[in-house]
């Protein structure tokens, strides 16, 4: 048995986390820090790198670390839609 700092043994698990993908990661964070109390937070973006230890993902808002133990569920998603042009001005 693990004690609670020590990351979970969890052998294959999400072997599509790597450098390239576009992915969402759901992932624990500080409940008292967060500004509206909150104990989970998404990052949407593509894997810039990816170890044994974290997930590092680049966003919109930039670049972010993820340790892979506080990563609840990850799932590959599709390419972002491409923004249509509107209507030509007159």
């Amino acid at each position: 048995m693990t004690s609670p700092d020590e990351p979970r043994p969890r052998a294959g698990w999400a072997p599509f986390l790597r450098e390239g993908r576009r992915v969402v990661l759901r992932y624990a964070i500080d409940a008292e820090r967060s500004p509206h109390g909150e104990s989970m937070t998404d990052a949407l973006g593509t894997i810039v790198s990816s170890d044994q230890a974290a997930v590092q993902v680049m966003t919109r808002r930039g670049q972010i670390r993820v340790p892979r133990a506080l990563v609840i569920a990850a799932k590959e998603v599709p390419p972002p839609p491409v923004r249509r042009r509107g209507p030509a001005a007159p």
